[in-house]
C-alpha cells in the first residue's frame, strides 16, 4: 500500500512540473533580445568602465585618468566595439535592403529593448556608439558601415562635436567630416541620409537633483544652422534630409520635454517620433 502511494505520488509530480516550469517561466521571462538577429548590434561591454571620448576622463583623477586616457588612446574610433558583430553579421540576402544606422549615443540606444526594440523585422543594423564625434567615426567607417554591404546608410552625427568631447570643432569642420563620410558612401554605391542634429533642452535635472544644462554649447540658432547646412549639402548632392529637429523641437526650438528624460537624449515616446521620420526618409532614398 505505501509502495503504491509513493508511486501515484511520483506519477503526480511528473505530470504537474511541466506545468509548474511553464508558468515559472511565464513569470520570470527574460526582456526581448536587444538584437534581432547575429550582428545586429552589440551592447558595450561591461568591463568598459571608462568612456570612449577624451574629455570623459577629466571626470577621473590620478591614475583613474590615467587610465581613462590610455584606454581611449588605444583605440580611439573604438573599433573593437563591433568588431565580433561584424564577423557574425551575414552577407546581406538577395534583395535584402540593407540598412546601417550610424552613429552616437542617439542610435547606439535606439535598440535597448525599453524603447521598442530597433525597427522589429527590418534587416537594419545599428551601428551607433555613445559619445563618439564625427572624427572618431571617420575611423571606424570601413569596418562599421562600408564593409557591411548596405544599400543605404542613416548618418546622424555632430552633437559630441559641438559638445567638445574629443576637442573644440568648428561648424565648417564639422561639416566637412559629415560630407567625407557622405561621399565614401557615395564611391561604394551606398544611398545617404543625413539627419539633422536634434534639438536640446536645459529642463532636466540630474540624480544630485540639479538642471542639466545642454544648450551652453548648443544653441538653437546654431542647431539651426548646421542643420540648414545639412540639408543644403544633402539637396546639392542628391542625398536624402532626415528632419529630426523640426517635429521633436518647441516653438521655441527645445527639444519637447515629454519626447526626451535628460535633455539630450530620446526617450520612448522620442524614438516613436523618429521611427517613420527614418523609414519615409529611407523610401525616398532607395526610391530614387
Amino acid at each position: 500500500m505505501i509502495a503504491r502511494a509513493r508511486l501515484l505520488l511520483f506519477a503526480f509530480i511528473v505530470a504537474i512540473a511541466p506545468r509548474v516550469a511553464t508558468a515559472q517561466t511565464a513569470v520570470a521571462a527574460p526582456a526581448p533580445p536587444a538584437s534581432a538577429f547575429p550582428g545586429q548590434w552589440a551592447p558595450s561591454p561591461a568591463e568598459w568602465r571608462y568612456p570612449v571620448w577624451p574629455n570623459g576622463c577629466t571626470r577621473f583623477e590620478g591614475e583613474e585618468r590615467v587610465g581613462c586616457y590610455a584606454f581611449v588612446a588605444t583605440d580611439f574610433g573604438r573599433l573593437t566595439r563591433f568588431a565580433d558583430a561584424n564577423r557574425l553579421l551575414a552577407p546581406p540576402a538577395p534583395g535584402e535592403a540593407r540598412v546601417v544606422f550610424f552613429g552616437d549615443s542617439i542610435t547606439d540606444g535606439w535598440s535597448r529593448p525599453q524603447f521598442g526594440g530597433f525597427f522589429p523585422g527590418k534587416p537594419y543594423v545599428n551601428r551607433g556608439i555613445g559619445g563618439q564625434t564625427t572624427a572618431q567615426m571617420l575611423m571606424r567607417y570601413r569596418a562599421d558601415v562600408l564593409a557591411l554591404g548596405p544599400r543605404a546608410v542613416v548618418i546622424l552625427a555632430g552633437t559630441n562635436d559641438l559638445a567638445g568631447n574629443a576637442g573644440p570643432v568648428t561648424p565648417d569642420q564639422l561639416m566637412d567630416n559629415l560630407e567625407t563620410l557622405a561621399e565614401l558612401a557615395t564611391l561604394h554605391a551606398i544611398r545617404v541620409v543625413l539627419a539633422s542634429i536634434l534639438p536640446v533642452s536645459d529642463d532636466k535635472l540630474d540624480a544630485n537633483g540639479q538642471p542639466l544644462i545642454r544648450s551652453g554649447s548648443k544653441p538653437v540658432a546654431l542647431l539651426r544652422a548646421i542643420n540648414q547646412r545639412i540639408a543644403a549639402y544633402a539637396a546639392a548632392n542628391g542625398h536624402v534630409y532626415l528632419d529630426y529637429f523640426t517635429p521633436m523641437a518647441t516653438a521655441a526650438g527645445t527639444l519637447r520635454p515629454e519626447l526626451n528624460d535628460d535633455g539630450l537624449h530620446p526617450n520612448k515616446a522620442g524614438y516613436d517620433v523618429m521611427r517613420p521620420l527614418a523609414e519615409s526618409a529611407l523610401a525616398a532614398a532607395l526610391r530614387n
